[in-house]
This record gives C-alpha cells, sequence and structure tokens, in this order.
C-alpha cells in the first residue's frame, strides 16, 4: 500500500488529532503542537514509541542576526504513514518541503521519507556554513578598520551563534547516529529497514562535517580576536612611547630651567647672557633628543 503523507502547518488539535495514527501519547501531541517560543533554544529528539517513531527536526537561520530564529518540524512515523507539523518562531523562516514530493510521489517506503526529511534539513546546515565563513571574513577584512569596541561587540555575536548553532547540529548528529545504529525502529526493520539505516550513516558524515567546520569557524575566531587583543597591545605601547617621548623632551628643559632658576650670584653678570645660555641649551637638547628618537623610529 502506498504510504500516506500528511504535511500540517500550525494545525490545531483537532487537524492533528485526525491525521495522526490511533494510539499517539498525549504528550506528543501535546509537543507537536507546543508554539515555539522565541528565545528558546531548539533541541533536536527521536524516540521510539513502540507503533511509531516521535522526532523534532530544526531549520535554524544562517543570519547572525538572527541567532534565536529557527522552525522546528515535528514528525510521527508509521510503517504505513507519516505527518509532519512545521512550526516556527520566526515568520522568517519557512522550510520548504518541496523535496519530499518527488520521493512520495515515487512511492517511496515511510522510513526513505523521514531520511530524505533529516538529509534536507542537514543539507540546509551547509549553507548555514557558508554564511558563517562570510561573516568571519568580513569581520577579518574590517578588523584593523573598526572600533575595538564594534569588533568585540561582532566577535561576542559571532561566538554566542557559533554556540548556539554548534549544540543544534550536534543534537542533529544525534538523531542520525541513533537510526543509523538500529536504536530506533518500530517492529523488526519495519521502519529502517537496513538500507534505510546505511543512508542515514551519510547523514550523519554531513552532520558530523558541519560539527568539524564549526569548531573550525570557532577558531578562526579566536585568532580574529587574538589578533584584536595584539592590536590594542600595539597601540598602548605606541601610546606609552609617546608620552616617553613627551616626558624625555621636557625633562632636559626642566633641569635647565630649574639650574638656571639658583642664584648664581657674580656667575653671570648679564640677565640676558643666562637666559641666551638657557633657551640654547635647551634648543639644543630638544633637537638633539628628537634626532636620537626619529633615528632609533621610537616616533
Amino acid at each position: 500500500m502506498t504510504p500516506r503523507w500528511l504535511d500540517l502547518v500550525d494545525p490545531t488539535q483537532e487537524e492533528l488529532e485526525s491525521a495522526l495514527p490511533p494510539g499517539v501519547d498525549p504528550d506528543v501531541i501535546e509537543a507537536l503542537l507546543g508554539p515555539a517560543r522565541p528565545g528558546r533554544e531548539p533541541h533536536p529528539v527521536i524516540e521510539a514509541h513502540g507503533s511509531y517513531v516521535f522526532g523534532v527536526l530544526v531549520v535554524m537561520s544562517p543570519r547572525v542576526e538572527e541567532n534565536h530564529a529557527y522552525q522546528e518540524i515535528g514528525f510521527v512515523a508509521t510503517p504505513e504513514r507519516l505527518v509532519t507539523v512545521r512550526r516556527s518562531s520566526s515568520p522568517d523562516i519557512t522550510y520548504d518541503v518541496a523535496a519530499l514530493y518527488a520521493t512520495a510521489a515515487a512511492g517511496a517506503p515511510v522510513g526513505v521519507l523521514v531520511h530524505r526529511l533529516v538529509d534536507d534539513v542537514a543539507d540546509t546546515y551547509l549553507d548555514l556554513l557558508d554564511a558563517v565563513y562570510a561573516d568571519i571574513d568580513s569581520l577579518e577584512d574590517e578588523i584593523d578598520s573598526l572600533r575595538p569596541a564594534e569588533v568585540r561587540r561582532r566577535l561576542a555575536e559571532l561566538r554566542h551563534m557559533l554556540l548556539h548553532r554548534r549544540r543544534t547540529v550536534s543534537g542533529m548528529r544525534a538523531v542520525a547516529r541513533r537510526i543509523f545504529d538500529g536504536r530506533i525502529e518500530v517492529g523488526e526493520h519495519a521502519l529502517f529497514p537496513p538500507d534505510v539505516e546505511r543512508r542515514f550513516g551519510d547523514t550523519y558524515d554531513t552532520l558530523v562535517r558541519v560539527t568539524e567546520e564549526l569548531d573550525i569557524a570557532r577558531d578562526l575566531l579566536a585568532g580574529a580576536r587574538d589578533h584584536l587583543q595584539s592590536k590594542i597591545a600595539e597601540n598602548q605601547n605606541e601610546v606609552g612611547k609617546k608620552l616617553t617621548v613627551i616626558a624625555s623632551l621636557v625633562l632636559v628643559p626642566s633641569f635647565i630651567v630649574g639650574f638656571y632658576g639658583q642664584n648664581f650670584e657674580g656667575v653671570f653678570d648679564r640677565e640676558f647672557w643666562t637666559l641666551g645660555i638657557s633657551l640654547g641649551l635647551i634648543l639644543g637638547s630638544t633637537l638633539v633628543q628628537l634626532a636620537l628618537f626619529r633615528w632609533r623610529r621610537w616616533i
């Protein structure tokens, strides 16, 4: 018998209960109907409930400014029927299930439909990687021209985004691994026969790659942070050198002025002669110091 696939978007309880197979736990129905609250971290899951399998997949926005924007796709699968329930915490994300239409039209078993859904969601994470690397490249190109406070803000946003994205990808990886290992099943391989389980192995490999790429992106962020810190330290050293030069330039004239401010009665008969020597020493010592500092490339 050709399996029946129903796709529901924000259904009512009556619509959901009429679409689901009999005997679904009330907790599962509540989880499928529960609103995807903004700010709540998504958590992919998959569970075997005797005669059916319940799962939740997560599609995430690749944009940094939409860190908590995602869409949850719940499903209930039996050997004869697949029901998908889409709900979103953001109107900007609408997952397109068009990839399943051709598979369903070809009369594929429900297990293959579930794999097609999981694999298609996993492929969206590759687009997420492209967006993450683009944001990091943009930050690295602008890090020398932006204010340090702005760079720190963007680093914090990217780091926070990577943390949430990696946690969600790890959850999706666990979903694929549990099916691949044969820990999620209905009856004697009635839902996921061995050939379908092997397909989940390829999906698992994709999710492992995404996880590793996110770790690389985190290392790139750490490199950008180290570059920022070295830039700040270099700027502080430059300021310190300039202040040292200013202090040195003031030190010798202060000494000369202080020296000639003493009362040397009878040493100099004319005040202008004393003033001329003082000014000459001040100007000469200043020029000598400037030349020395310039020669040493301190200024």
